[in-house]
């Protein structure tokens, strides 16, 4: 069978209580559209004789040998067929409760969806919790299949009662299903044709419904996004690959970058195996080059300056939990969204949904298989979009021990956007570079040393501030040029505007990185000591100076940290005195790659500072005497500058 790739298509999820006669229904479809690869049919047919065992007809789309022995779907598959009027992916997810997570990774794909409930046993719970989770995950358009109709004689009346009871539990959490079809997949009934055994039925059969499906509005008429899902290196060329999600994409757009709010224009699409393009939409995946070097790494997400997405690092979700543990209040967990991966915790359950009653019950936990409205506080900032403005950027997975945990939507209502408070864009017109004819190497030549950033980072008490008044004494008697930045001297002045939310903390750093490296350009060594708790935040300050940033790791154990407790700030913190303290109330990111450790429960201070003056001689003046080396070399007339 071939598929036209220019007929329209729909992605299909189907859901239903263990043994409904989902892997049926499949077979059945697949059959009866004349969707199968040739030979397909015959080859289960004569494998079943050979094995002395009746044909079923979930034998067709099994897609594992341990399935047919096991009797139950135990895998997410995805399975084509084509309808007269289009083509069509089925997500067949599996019905158990451990088997949950591959639901949601199926259903967060689809367009739509197929509950299928068995008319001998009625309205399960599972079938009212798979109604809510495909609400939950957003699946807007629902047809309810009653099979196995002829194990009820066909019974009308059995079929209208699960009709109207299901009809009224889907309305109650605001779905309203596109039709509710009797069949049986087993016979075939309704399944392409009308039954001649439900005459009573004059509604569509599922193929039918399936080709009315209206999917909403196409990707390409949204915003743009696209996620980096990779940087690549050819020859000269950095090319960012990804997968158009929405919107539309054209040579000479100028592209917004979130979080990092940087922005550059489209320089070419690259495409493959065709050659260059100009345009590319929703759907596609391309790779871009930019006509300027910007920091852009996995997980950023590509849009246009107009209808970007937001940036936050707090958002609302409602989502369904399937770890093994419950999922806690005040806990942390990867979420994946998109590309991108972060940290976030939870930082209130506002309350847990029971999937039957749909009563709204507080709790401080969720347990398996709850679904649940949580907000969650990200490490830095995010690019999110509100479910209802973009379903494709709209959903999440959570992720805990390297498996599926749970997935949900996203809901900004309440929610501001902290764009304007993250990386802001120059505001003034007419600016231009300007050169004052004085190099770095010159600088470095005069100084006898490079300009540089050494980053302290660590929690309050690590030793961040002692090391550095003692590395700027150590440096200054050597007579290098080298000045120490600190909380207290540059929130009582630069940064006085600001406090210690998350927000103010990323906006704190970035300043001190922009005043660091004005300081490195000078030719000044500059000492930064901060907490600067958050990896992204790091990052951005590295991609500010990328030459010449060097992250030290000043590394001690909160239990460490609270004896110490010189300024008495652990205490206050925990009296809840002080809000969003680092390490109590928020979060500590350590670095996972630092330039340097420096272990201050294991060694002296005196060590410590030793240290980093035998780093900064390594890094800073030993390049300067080679430079210095070269140049009288190479001029024959060079007369040093003391080093």
């Amino acid at each position: 069978m071939t598929m036209n790739s220019h007929r329209p298509q729909l992605k299909l999820v189907i859901v239903g209580h263990v043994d409904h006669g989902k892997s049926t229904l499949v077979g059945r479809l697949l059959h009866d559209t004349h969707s199968l690869p040739d030979g397909k049919f015959e080859a289960i047919q004569a494998s079943c004789k050979k094995r002395g065992m009746p044909f079923e007809w979930s034998f067709l789309m099994d897609a594992l040998q341990t399935e047919r022995d096991q009797g139950i779907t135990i895998d997410t598959t995805q399975i084509w067929l084509k309808t007269p009027q289009r083509n069509i992916v089925i997500i067949d997810a599996p019905g158990h409760k451990e088997f949950l997570k591959n639901m949601i990774t199926g259903a967060a794909q689809a367009d739509a969806a197929l509950v299928l409930i068995d008319a001998h046993e009625g309205i399960r719970e599972q079938s009212k919790r798979h109604g809510y989770l495909l609400h939950l995950l957003g699946v807007q358009h629902i047809a309810v299949l009653v099979n196995k109709m002829d194990m009820v004689k066909y019974d009308e009346k059995i079929f209208r009662k699960i009709e109207r009871d299901y009809r009224d539990y889907l309305k109650s959490v605001g779905v309203e299903p596109a039709c509710f079809i009797p069949i049986s997949a087993r016979e075939g009934d309704c399944i392409t044709e009308p039954s001649a055994q439900m005459k009573w039925y004059q509604g569509s059969s599922v193929v039918a419904s399936l080709d009315h499906f209206n999917v909403a509005t196409p990707d390409e008429a949204l915003p743009l996004r696209f996620p980096i899902q990779d940087v690549y290196k050819f020859d000269e060329r950095r090319i960012l690959a990804g997968r158009i999600e929405s919107g539309t994409l054209h040579v000479g757009d100028t592209l917004l970058f979130s979080p990092t709010n940087t922005r550059a224009k489209v320089a070419t699409i690259e495409s493959w195996p065709e050659e260059k393009i100009t345009q590319a939409a929703a759907g596609q995946s391309v790779g871009i080059t930019l006509s300027d070097q910007i920091f852009v790494e996995r997980g950023h997400v590509a849009s246009h300056v107009e209808g970007a997405p937001m940036i936050t690092n707090q958002f609302r979700a409602r989502l369904f939990w399937l770890g093994r543990k419950p999922l806690e209040a005040g806990k942390r967990y990867k979420l994946k969204l998109a590309t991108a991966e972060i940290m976030a915790e939870v930082k209130a359950i506002e309350h847990v949904i029971d999937a039957e009653s749909l009563e709204q019950i507080k709790a401080t936990k969720v347990e398996r298989g709850n679904v649940a409205v949580v907000v969650w506080r990200t490490r830095g900032v995010a690019a999110v979009d509100d479910y209802n403005a973009n379903a494709k950027m709209g959903r999440f997975v959570i992720v805990q021990d390297y498996d599926v945990a749970g997935g949900g939507i996203i809901s900004m209502d309440g929610f501001f956007d902290q764009r304007a408070a993250t990386a802001p864009q120059v505001k003034s017109k007419n600016i231009f570079d300007v050169d004052f004819g004085v190099t770095p190497e010159q600088r470095a030549l005069a100084n006898g040393h490079s300009g540089g950033i050494l980053w302290f980072t660590g929690l309050s008490g690590s030793g961040k501030s002692t090391i550095a008044k003692q590395l700027q004494r150590r440096l200054f008697d050597k007579g290098y040029h080298v000045f120490a930045l600190d909380g207290d001297n540059v929130r009582k002045g630069l940064n006085r505007d600001l406090g210690f939310s998350p927000q103010d903390r990323s906006e704190n750093i970035r300043r001190v990185g922009e005043a660091a490296a004005l300081f490195a350009q000078a030719g000044t060594i500059v000492i930064s000591s901060f907490i600067s708790p958050y990896r992204e935040d790091r990052r951005r300050v590295r991609a500010i100076a990328p030459d010449v940033f060097h992250n030290i790791y000043i590394k001690a154990s909160l239990e460490t940290c609270e004896k110490r407790d010189s300024k008495g700030l652990y205490k206050q913190a925990r009296a809840g005195k002080i809000a969003e303290f680092t390490g109590i109330s928020a979060p500590y990111e350590e670095p996972e790659n630092p330039d340097l450790v420096i272990d201050t429960e294991a060694m002296s201070i005196e060590d410590c500072v030793q240290a980093l003056v035998k780093y900064v001689e390594h890094h800073f003046v030993e390049p300067v005497k080679n430079l210095a080396i070269e140049g009288a070399e190479g001029t024959g007339d060079y007369t040093g500058t003391g080093i």
